[in-house]
């Protein structure tokens, strides 16, 4: 097992980080991500809590060996479920990979909470396992590559993140102004 953690502190209040959260996709600095469809939204009428559910489709090439031992393709589908509290300003995702999960999963959990009132702490870890004990030589392969893989691509979204973040805070300037 591998894994993967980084955390940050966005300079915006956690409303427009949570605003944020649904706009991330599509993004040009993410074109891995195709696809986001909402499956399930409801809200809890006792607490108040907004749970989603999305399926992100994504398109990513794979190492040439990682295809001729384990087969698939270049699309991929992983489940989002987000629950957001707007009483407690605290959001959470957890995802996991839909596609070949026979062969290797990849957990993750995001977390966004107010630091300040206009500074919001984002973590982010991630645990990844190939489910091969007989060939553990290409079971170690795979979750490296799987972590370098991800790596890039929680670095690239928090770059994509960041620019939506900046165009929603310049969408609000120019309602105020």
């Amino acid at each position: 097992m591998h894994f993967f953690s980084q955390s940050h502190n966005y300079e915006h209040p956690w409303s427009h980080v949570v605003i944020g959260m649904w706009r991330k996709y599509p993004n040009p600095k993410c074109s891995h991500v195709i696809s986001v469809d909402v499956v399930d939204r409801s809200v809890d009428p006792e607490t108040g809590i907004i749970r989603t559910e999305r399926i992100l489709g994504c398109k990513q090439k794979a190492p040439a060996w990682i295809v001729k031992i384990f087969g698939g393709s270049e699309d991929a589908f992983v489940r989002e479920i987000s629950f957001v509290d707007p009483s407690t300003q605290d959001a959470t995702i957890t995802s996991v990979n839909l596609s070949l999960s026979q062969f290797a999963s990849c957990y993750e959990q995001i977390r966004y909470h107010p630091s300040s009132s206009h500074r919001t702490s984002f973590s982010q870890t991630a645990e990844i396992q190939a489910r091969m004990a007989l060939w553990r030589s290409a079971a170690d392969g795979l979750e490296k590559w799987l972590v370098q893989r991800f790596e890039q691509n929680a670095q690239l979204g928090k770059l994509a993140f960041t620019d939506v973040l900046r165009t929603l805070r310049e969408e609000r300037q120019r309602t105020i102004s």
